[in-house]
């Protein structure tokens, strides 16, 4: 599962620093035409792939355009960034709401879902409870041991630490600081669900196993499966590290 090469993933759009060319490049069809789709792009079915990226990164770049800065808009609860909620997709935004217990949330339009999801977040940041750890039954030793990470500002106690978090954020940073992207393993899906949930890392050996998702879809999947992400940053040797697994506390 560790990373042995360095795969090129940069952004050619200097002026929209979360748009990256590359990386949309890189993605299939049916999952470019679902986040087109998200954003309100419609007929796509006809599309080659190269359109398809041409549509995408120009949707991508308004949507950024829209959020040029990454601020935290609520002052009084620091962990809770508006803008960063802003730029989520709405499948993603309702993720989250269903994590945290929200309901009826599927006739809402993004405006109202975001500021649910803010609403939300605000509450739980009192109680420091957004992005902790879901327990169970039948949590493992190592789910029991790990420092409890809450949101990108927390930090490991010393090298080599074992973590956990559920903050889809954190997840997002690790991952995309090792260049992997979100994926399942090939055959395991059922009844239009995602299967075995896993990470695809630059020059993983099993990389043709693993079939490449969107982020909505993982996030969908690993709240709904009440999951918690065990992991590290760094080694005790300071190397970074590629360690992770997923976890259900009730199974």
């Amino acid at each position: 599962m560790a990373s042995t090469k360095t795969a090129k993933g940069r952004n050619d759009t200097p002026n929209t620093p979360d748009v990256s060319e590359s990386k949309i490049a890189r993605m299939k069809a049916a999952d470019l035409r679902r986040e087109l789709k998200s954003r309100g792009v419609k007929n796509t079915d006809d599309l080659k792939k190269p359109d398809l990226v041409k549509k995408m990164v120009k949707a991508a770049r308004r949507e950024a355009g829209k959020n040029p800065t990454s601020h935290n808009d609520t002052p009084n609860t620091p962990g809770v960034n508006e803008s960063e909620i802003a730029r989520l997709k709405v499948p993603e935004l309702r993720a989250r709401l269903s994590a945290r217990g929200v309901k009826g949330t599927a006739d809402l339009k993004k405006p109202e879902l975001v500021k649910k999801l803010v609403k939300t977040l605000t509450k739980s940041g009192s109680t420091g409870s957004g992005g902790g750890k879901r327990t169970g039954k039948k949590a493992s030793k190592s789910l029991k041991y790990s420092q409890e990470i809450t949101s990108t500002g927390d930090k490991p106690e010393r090298l080599g630490r074992s973590l956990v978090t559920t903050d889809h954020e954190v997840i997002r940073q690790w991952a995309k600081a090792r260049k992997a992207v979100p994926a399942t393993v090939a055959g395991t899906q059922h009844d239009g669900h995602l299967g075995v949930l896993r990470f695809d890392f630059p020059g993983y050996d099993e990389s043709d196993r693993l079939v490449e998702v969107s982020w909505a879809e993982w996030f969908e999947a690993f709240d709904k499966r009440r999951l918690n992400f065990i992991y590290q940053q760094r080694l005790t040797s300071g190397k970074r590290s590629n360690f992770f697994q997923l976890e259900n506390p009730d199974e």
